[in-house]
């Protein structure tokens, strides 16, 4: 292979080295990548107890997404959790979700004369790397309420952006659903029609439980192309425009040399040898290996690379 340790994003996905996304094992902070943030609360408590709670998350993101130069896509906030989809301009993510999720705990700790932590531990962080990926994304966090029994129609809940993705008329906002509408059409009336459906649609797949799976989104995006297949097959042939990016990824040349290695060499008998086992199983992780497919690739059983992941 031709690849070398700085090949950007774009060439990895162009050759099928990286999936439809990026699930980082640790959190990124690169300007112009999309991400899905999801953050829940702490056990089973919840998030938001009255209409104000949700309208000052709304507020707050506002502020704090104007005041970091992020770009807000879509967002839902559910009683126990919150997603985002968002593109930063800077490399201040990590400061805009500080701010935002510790403003949010202040606020509700103080008003309901709590303490203690209000979130479940950091935020969960995906990449989107391509169209068909982040259009299944948008979707998936506008069904979350259908999914729970919230809403019998993601416009029916009022705690997330759907409606301006919906709505003709729809209002302007911090949130810019057209960056996702144009991909399926540069007309945003048509757009928002096929959206529209893509939504209606995904409704009877949250109903038949899609969405509750490990890897739900990726089966869903997979349920959807099924069913709308020029679509999804526009998406997934059209040019990709994503920037060169610090995602701490080894190039492909170093990654096969060291898949190599490892065929050679697969008592992990020492530390060393199993500190270099997780490195390279957590490199195809990111890349959205999932276990079974790291297994037959490195030529190990599933409970070898379970173990080998277990250990320090």
């Amino acid at each position: 292979m031709n690849a070398d340790v700085n090949m950007d994003a774009l060439d990895l996905i162009r050759e099928g080295k990286i999936k439809r996304f990026f699930r980082a094992t640790r959190k990124l902070n690169a300007p112009d990548l999309v991400y899905h943030i999801t953050q829940r609360a702490a056990g089973k408590e919840p998030l938001f107890l009255e209409d104000n709670d949700y309208l000052y998350m709304i507020g707050i993101l506002k502020e704090i997404f104007q005041n970091h130069s992020l770009r807000m896509y879509a967002f839902c906030l559910m009683p126990n959790h919150v997603h985002l989809l968002f593109s930063p301009q800077e490399d201040n993510l990590y400061d805009a979700m500080r701010d935002l999720f510790s403003m949010y705990a202040m606020r509700f700790n103080r008003k309901y004369e709590r303490k203690g932590h209000l979130f479940g531990g950091p935020y969960r962080q995906a990449v989107c790397l391509d169209d068909s990926y982040l259009l299944a994304a948008s979707l998936y966090i506008h069904l979350n309420p259908v999914k729970a029994g919230l809403a019998l129609t993601p416009r029916g809940y009022r705690w997330s952006s759907s409606g301006l993705y919906c709505k003709n008329d729809a209002p302007k906002s911090f949130i810019d659903p057209d960056f996702i509408l144009h991909i399926l059409s540069e007309d945003q009336i048509e757009g928002r029609k096929r959206y529209r459906l893509l939504l209606k649609q995904g409704g009877e797949l949250a109903a038949a439980h899609v969405l509750e799976q490990e890897d739900a989104i990726e089966r869903f995006s997979s349920k959807l192309a099924s069913i709308f297949p020029s679509i999804f097959r526009r998406l997934n042939n059209k040019k990709q425009v994503i920037k060169s990016s610090d995602l701490g990824l080894l190039g492909m040349e170093e990654l096969e040399r060291k898949i190599k290695d490892m065929k050679g060499d697969r008592n992990f008998n020492t530390p060393e040898s199993r500190k270099a086992g997780k490195y390279l199983i957590e490199q195809l992780i990111a890349r959205g290996y999932k276990r079974a497919e790291i297994a037959e690739r490195l030529c190990l059983s599933r409970k070898t690379v379970y173990n080998i992941l277990k250990s320090a």
